[in-house]
């Protein structure tokens, strides 16, 4: 039996598989000639592949004659005890055109690059379950989890791979406060029908509201009571706690009753009726401090417990049921018990098929975790608290995790399950297993990750004389003012560089470890770290409007350089046009754009759009993430716009319109909780470089057409 049959081996359906004695025998006339399917011209497919039968069942007797299993010929062919490698990588779907089940590969798919029936836009399609991914995040606190899932959510968004994070930390929340607890699509079912279609609808509960209870029963009112049963099912005895948990066994015996069972209330306008069995004591917002995270705290526990399984159940509504291709489950899943628990409830609902990767973020560097505690003191969790109690309470709740935590190691090595862990943000990494092509991007993306202290420089070229002419593509040179803005530029960043190394000798001098209360912002560690004049890479594209804006800078104190990745978007039979030729002589072109210019691509040979422009540019973003150098990019206006979209994780239907005109310097500096952004605007009349402090990006006025 295979090892990860533990979880088990339930259909999409939650439907156990048959046992192989149920399975309807084919007989010999039967596998020699099988019948055509029905309707098979009309569904496209010529004949049915031969049906596959899994083997889920204990190993089979060796043959007579075999050695060691092996076989005694190379002419025995004993029945295999599971499938082949390609077979325990791929889905067995039903043909659409009979009753023949087929074995669906997990390809890769690329959106704007690949395309079938199922997917003509190149995502995932929702039947292509294998080919998704569940990350799931291990962890204690402070060691950076939400740091790193929220830089592969931007990454995978970026890449068009519909990507979402799932909190449990967000969720337990709003259930300890008292403010209501959305419910998932799972929670949905078992809701009376008298209130789920207000749930569904949005609508506020009036006060008399029945009460979602966690392992227990509601008290009674003008609705039906909403009976949750245990996230681990019924047959399951044993209650998982992490929310973070601790392992806690709850016998029936000893299951809390009614008028101790915690209650999550759904959001009422005004005070809660109260009933027989409860009183105002237990509806009040619970206290969050360490001792919220205390194993012997059932009610909380119960708490974290649920949240944890609702949360889990929204993610895999939204991978599973609807047009996710990944969904990050963001919490410290620190023990054992608790990473068995997902493990179970994802193949209950979700089968073998779907991919599942854990993440592990490890902090070994002492002054890395203590400036990672005091980014958490900031958090919703201590908001408007002393910051001197908030770290200490903080550290308690460190504490009581590292009691019960297990790292992950041995039994996912045991039972062949998936893993990366990631060791002071990149510094190490360990991998094991890693399957599938979103899996292997995560992990790629992961092992450049750095946090240290740099600049990122993001232009368009100088006007070209194409731009005075109105045309777009082509490969014309600078103006004279394109010549005037290049070397203001080459002076304006040379002072920046030299502004920015004062500023680090600063904080070099003035940082403190550990840290003290009332500091504004936790120092970056790696500050402390480098003493070296920073290198400054400038990389132009190699058409001739941007390398001429890059000439200005002095190669003995930048490594100037172009890339092919950084060229403009190529227009195809439109490159030279202007705008006007463009809206009357290919007006069908023209709307066919406007109508999704995303994934729109230019006619004629060389024509890209901006999905080939976002793949085209993948490694310069992965480049970005693993140097620790300065950068300045000096390109165009459909790459800068995908650059910026990146850095700032801006929407997909933000991208293609993005304002970003000639003129227009952006600065970026990666910074643990984030990236800080600046806009600089460039004055002629100065002949430098203005601060727009309050400058936001945003999408500009639709015109006739760019590009």
């Amino acid at each position: 039996m295979s090892k990860l049959s533990a979880f088990g081996n339930a259909n999409l359906d939650g439907e156990p598989p048959r046992p192989a004695s149920a399975l309807p025998a084919l007989s010999t006339a039967d596998k020699s000639k099988p019948p055509p399917p029905k309707d098979a011209a009309k569904e496209g497919c010529l004949k049915p592949l031969p049906y596959v039968q899994a083997h889920h069942g204990p190993r089979p007797a060796l043959a007579p004659f075999s050695k060691d299993g092996v076989g005694a010929a190379l002419s025995d062919t004993p029945a295999p005890s599971q499938p082949g490698s390609p077979r325990m990588l791929a889905a067995m779907r039903m043909n659409s055109a009979g009753s023949t089940p087929r074995i669906r590969p997990t390809t890769l798919d690329i959106p704007g690059l690949t395309k079938s029936k199922v997917s003509p836009d190149g995502k995932i399609a929702q039947r292509d379950v294998g080919s998704k991914l569940v990350i799931v995040m291990v962890g204690l606190p402070a060691r950076g989890k939400s740091y790193i899932t929220k830089k592969m959510t931007r990454y995978l968004n970026w890449l068009q791979h519909d990507t979402r994070i799932f909190n449990v930390g967000e969720k337990r929340r709003v259930a300890a406060h008292g403010h209501g607890m959305r419910v998932s699509s799972a929670g949905l079912e078992r809701i009376p029908s008298g209130l789920r279609q207000a749930v569904e609808n949005g609508d506020t509960l009036p006060q008399i509201a029945a009460k979602i209870l966690i392992n227990g029963e509601s008290s009674g009112g003008a609705y039906s009571p909403l009976n949750l049963p245990s996230p681990a099912g019924e047959r399951n005895e044993s209650a998982i706690v992490d929310d973070d948990s601790q392992e806690k066994t709850l016998s029936p015996a000893k299951t809390p009753s009614p008028a101790k069972t915690p209650r999550v209330e759904v959001n009422s306008p005004g005070p809660l009726a109260p009933t027989p069995e409860t009183n105002s004591d237990e509806n009040d917002p619970m206290d969050q401090s360490a001792s919220f995270f205390d194993p012997s705290n059932k009610k909380a526990a119960q708490i974290r417990e649920q949240c944890a399984m609702e949360t889990l159940d929204d993610l895999l509504d939204w991978v599973v049921k609807g047009n996710g291709s990944v969904g990050i489950f963001d919490a410290t899943n620190s023990t054992l018990p608790r990473r068995k628990q997902i493990m179970k409830k994802i193949r209950e609902r979700a089968g073998e098929e779907l991919n599942v990767l854990f993440v592990e973020s490890v902090c070994q560097d002492k002054n890395l975790l203590e400036s990672n505690m005091r980014l958490k003191l900031s958090g919703p969790d201590y908001e408007g608290k002393d910051p001197v109690a908030a770290l200490e309470d903080f550290k308690k709740r460190v504490a009581i995790y590292e009691k019960n935590y297990v790292p992950l190691g041995d039994y996912e090595e045991e039972n062949n399950m998936s893993y990366v862990k990631m060791i002071d943000v990149g510094r190490k990494m360990i991998s094991h297993q890693v399957k599938g092509f979103l899996a292997g991007q995560a992990v790629y993306y992961l092992l450049n990750f750095n946090l240290a202290p740099r600049m990122i420089w993001i232009t368009r070229h100088g006007e070209s004389m194409d731009n005075v002419a109105g045309k777009i593509g082509g490969d014309s040179e600078l103006s004279a003012n394109g010549e005037k803005y290049a070397k203001a530029m080459a002076r304006f960043i040379d002072k920046q560089r030299k502004e920015w190394e004062i500023h680090r000798a600063d904080k070099i001098a003035h940082t403190h470890w550990p840290p003290v209360a009332g500091d504004h912002t936790p120092p970056n560690p790696y500050f402390g770290s480098e003493t070296e004049l920073k290198n400054f890479c400038v990389w132009s594209s190699m058409l001739k409007r941007s390398i001429q804006s890059a000439q200005f800078f002095c190669d003995e104190d930048y490594e100037v350089k172009q890339m092919r990745m950084l060229d403009e978007l190529n227009a195809g039979y439109m490159e030279g046009l202007t705008y006007d030729e463009i809206r009357t002589k290919h007006r069908e072109e023209f709307l066919r754009r406007r109508s999704d210019k995303i994934s729109y691509r230019y006619p004629g040979p060389g024509g890209e759009g901006y999905l080939d422009v976002i793949n085209r540019i993948r490694p310069v973003i992965v480049e970005l993430e693993r140097m620790t150098d300065h950068c300045l990019l000096i390109t165009h206006r459909s790459v800068a716009r995908v650059l910026l979209a990146y850095f700032q994780g801006l929407k997909r239907e933000d991208v293609a319109d993005l304002d970003c005109p000639l003129g227009m310097l952006y600065q970026l500096e990666p910074k643990p909780y984030g990236v800080e952004f600046k806009a600089w605007r460039y004055n002629p009349d100065r002949d430098d470089f203005d601060h727009l402090p309050d400058y936001k990006l945003r999408r500009a006025a639709p015109p006739a057409i760019d590009i």
